[in-house]
């Protein structure tokens, strides 16, 4: 460590500029500055526990969770069966290269296999890792099977597809781009719901069509259903692999085990993360039998992909939501939900629309709605935005109706104070 460095830790930090110190003994508190890079713009809040539909903090307040960690925790906090799973797991086994065989591996893609229109899962650890393996895959299957030279993915505007310099890059958002150039060449993002833009979009270099079933981060815009036949009509005239971002729609958030089930279609490629492993840090990438000849041996990888304990997670999680059919629960509890906003912010002409699917609902109001979160957490809900004006509801799939009740009455309240 340089001089300059030692400085900087003895200044801020006089008690812990030893080699070797335990993390439990520094007080956080007590640091003038964090040692965390500070890329999060955080809550003033430390929640340290969770039981289904609550989270408690520090402090001990008790609060009514409409967030599920940004829709993954789709089974609760701390959800009994994917605990038991875990706890067995972990005193077997933990980590093994992916050059082995891994048996939770097999027994997890095959519980995807058998419940959706996929034939092959590629496992990773994160949403933009299973879109980024979605990118590869579409660039190989055109260039090393059909022999086309294909790269570039067409996307959406306002779109959502992760933060590595390729799905950052795919997203139709800019202010994720700003300071990453230059960026990655291959793709363009249109208008969503623009026929016109997509199809002057479509050249000879086009590989794929990239769609979020709704658009959560662009403010919860579920897809026109005309649209999407207008998509899936133009991937087969050009030869496009049609992918599906189901990262924050899948695992039954919408009402149907994937988003894409509402539209009748079969995707060649679709993506998973957030509620695949019920918290677990698990992501997959799934797609069609033919597209095995393009991810060949050495292809793709992933160091963590797939451990035995992900996939302990994983199985856990895909048989609690089948078995107890929450895809049509979230249905039902979706409906009661939009249903009673409706009936209990009809009155306020702050509120501009309340759309989604499913247990995944958005709030359109009049302004920006920053103010009206801290003011919930405050109150003891949590719920967070969906671009500046839109309130996202993602409660988990077990919430119940006296939750609901409880949740829309604290957001009614929250309004009728703001508005006057």
């Amino acid at each position: 460590m340089s001089k300059e460095s030692n400085a900087l830790v003895s200044e801020e930090s006089p008690s812990t500029n030893a080699v070797g110190v335990h993390a439990e003994k520094v007080s956080v508190g007590a640091q003038p500055q964090s040692s965390l890079f500070p890329n999060y713009a955080r809550y003033p809040l430390a929640l340290v526990k969770g039981q289904g539909s609550w989270l408690w903090d520090d402090q001990g307040k008790r609060y009514l969770d409409f967030m599920s960690g940004i829709a993954v925790t789709n089974l609760g906090h701390a959800p009994q069966a994917v605990a038991e799973r875990l706890k067995k797991q972990i005193d077997e086994l933990w980590h093994v290269s992916n050059l082995f065989h891994i048996p939770g591996q097999e027994r997890a893609a095959v519980l995807l296999t058998a419940n959706s229109s996929a034939d092959a899962v590629f496992f990773c650890n994160s949403g933009a890792e299973a879109n980024e393996a979605a990118i590869k895959l579409a660039r190989r299957y055109h260039q090393k099977v059909k022999q086309t030279g294909r790269y570039e993915i067409i996307t959406f505007t306002q779109s959502f597809h992760g933060r590595t310099l390729a799905t950052l890059t795919a997203t139709g958002q800019d202010k994720v781009k700003e300071g990453f150039l230059p960026l990655p060449a291959g793709f363009k993002s249109v208008p969503l719901h623009d026929q016109a833009a997509l199809e002057a979009a479509i050249s000879e270099n086009t590989a794929a069509i990239m769609l979020e079933m709704v658009q959560a981060e662009g403010g919860m815009y579920p897809v026109d259903p005309a649209f999407v036949d207008v998509i899936t009509k133009l991937c087969r005239e050009h030869g496009l692999l049609l992918i599906i971002d189901e990262v924050q729609t899948g695992m039954g958030r919408t009402g149907k085990l994937f988003s894409f089930e509402h539209y009748g279609i079969e995707p060649d490629i679709f993506t998973l993360a957030k509620g695949l492993g019920s918290g677990f840090s698990v992501g997959a990438m799934l797609g069609k039998g033919y597209l095995r000849e393009a991810f060949t041996a050495g292809s793709h990888g992933s160091t963590f992909g797939g451990t035995p304990l992900a996939m302990a997670a994983v199985q856990a999680t895909i048989e609690t939501i089948i078995d107890d059919k929450l895809p049509e629960r979230a249905a039902e509890m979706g409906e009661y939900l939009f249903h009673s906003l409706q009936k209990q912010l009809g009155e306020f002409p702050f509120v501009k629309d309340i759309r989604g699917k499913g247990l995944m609902v958005g709030i359109e109001c009049a302004e920006p709605v920053a103010e009206l979160v801290l003011v919930g957490q405050k109150k003891g809900i949590l719920f967070i935005t969906a671009g500046p004006n839109v309130i996202r509801l993602l409660p988990n799939l077990y919430v119940t109706k006296d939750e609901i009740d409880q949740a829309v009455r604290m957001i009614a309240e929250l309004i009728r104070e703001h508005v006057a």
